[in-house]
């Protein structure tokens, strides 16, 4: 499957490298490809994994099967409203972005109008009207995303939501791949369930603050 990831730092970075390792084709997306491609860091990793394409946001969404977004969730939406729609239609999108304001500093806060009510996950699907957007993996570091059995024996949770069941079982397979096991993934139902995995990140940047780690998850004790 060729996969498209939208953002090219350290989330995107992670999905792309583990994704090739598993045998998919990559390609992932940028605002400015010259920039991006001389930029230090990203020079040096892309240097390690030549198999990773490097596009144009736009590019990139029409090249993919399945479309990741690793953005800021600050960006999330100008950058899809920049691309073509329509290249997006019938489409798995997995969004794995939130909606954080780091404007004041650390720990940030949600940002107004994609809180309570609302989330990131809500409007990305609005925007992208005919894909089938699949929020999952947002309440957790990147590393763990797609390597859950560093810790635990990957026996943590993981929630996924979204208005398409047989989307939702598509990324469950891709989860699956990660390491996931189908009993640590635990669906909320539709995508206006975003609101609360979104909120977890008020109390998820709090720990990591106190602890200094992103190598930690929660569970469910029943």
């Amino acid at each position: 499957m060729k996969i498209a990831i939208l953002g090219t730092g350290t989330v995107g970075q992670t999905f792309a490298e583990k994704l090739t390792n598993l045998g998919h084709k990559v390609v992932i997306g940028t605002r400015n490809v010259l920039d991006t491609s001389m930029r230090g860091k990203f020079a040096e990793w892309h240097k390690n994994n030549p198999k990773v394409e490097l596009k144009s946001f736009s590019e990139t969404v029409s090249q993919g099967e399945l479309i990741i977004n690793a953005l800021q969730g600050g960006i999330t939406l100008s950058v899809l409203k920049s691309c073509n729609s329509a290249d997006f239609d019938n489409k798995i999108v997995i969004d794995i972005s939130n909606p954080l304001d780091f404007s004041k500093g650390f720990p940030p806060f949600l940002i107004e109008g994609l809180n309570n009510t609302n989330s990131l996950g809500e409007e990305v699907q609005k925007v992208l009207a005919n894909a089938k957007v699949v929020k999952t993996l947002n309440t957790m570091w990147c590393g763990l995303m797609v390597n859950p059995t560093m810790i635990n024996d990957g026996n943590h949770i993981n929630y996924i939501c979204g208005n398409d069941s047989e989307a939702k079982e598509q990324v469950k397979i891709l989860l699956n791949e990660f390491g996931w096991k189908n009993e640590n993934i635990l669906d909320l139902g539709d995508i206006t369930n975003a609101r609360g995995t979104e909120s977890t990140l008020l109390i998820w940047t709090r720990v990591y603050g106190a602890t200094q780690s992103g190598a930690f998850n929660m569970n469910l004790v029943k």
